[in-house]
């Protein structure tokens, strides 16, 4: 599949793996399908071959779907993301959204409100974050704001700071009946 020649009048499939709107590559379908345009683009010659990245080696198991990718130099402010399976943050987002993965990049920043799945921060978010599953900060990561997460790591050098708490501990105090809950605090005052 990888050692057909290129076709000069289309695409290299590369490109289209970069583009974030582009739709995902379906390994059944011929790369000159996959680019969609016939036109040349540079000029006549073909890039040099380079190993396209699939979704098998670009992403864990169970993320497929639609991705969006915010580049480095790419400012994207108050937006609503809707659809989007997994959000890269490389630039600057301003933004809600609810989606299952987020992962922020070292020097990327997303300020505003999530509500996802899976959250793997490298770089900053500052706002409303909830992470149903998991939230993952990495030794570069800064987290800060009003923070619920199912379960949380945090490598040495991670900062979060704000109102953190945990939904399993958020769930058990929205079930526990108002009427307890006061005589347990007047039981502990005295």
């Amino acid at each position: 599949m990888f050692n057909k020649p290129a076709n000069p009048f289309s695409r290299p499939q590369e490109s289209a793996a970069r583009d974030p709107l582009a739709p995902s590559p379906r390994p059944t379908m011929p790369a000159s399908a996959q680019a969609g345009s016939s036109s040349p683009q540079n000029g006549g010659q073909a890039k040099p071959a380079v190993q396209p990245q699939t979704p098998a080696t670009t992403e864990t198991a169970g993320e497929s779907g639609s991705r969006l990718i915010v580049g480095p130099d790419v400012k994207l402010k108050s937006a609503e993301i809707l659809d989007c399976d997994t959000l890269v943050v490389e630039g600057r987002v301003e933004a809600t959204m609810d989606s299952r993965v987020i992962r922020i990049a070292d020097r990327g920043l997303y300020t505003g409100k999530v509500s996802i799945d899976i959250a793997e921060i490298h770089g900053h978010f500052e706002g409303e974050l909830t992470a149903r599953s998991q939230l993952i900060i990495h030794a570069t990561g800064k987290v800060s704001g009003k923070i619920r997460y199912g379960k949380m790591l945090i490598e040495e050098g991670g900062q979060i700071s704000g109102e953190i708490r945990s939904l399993a501990e958020e769930e058990t105090s929205v079930a526990r009946p108002r009427s307890e809950m006061l005589a347990t605090v007047k039981a502990a005052v005295g």
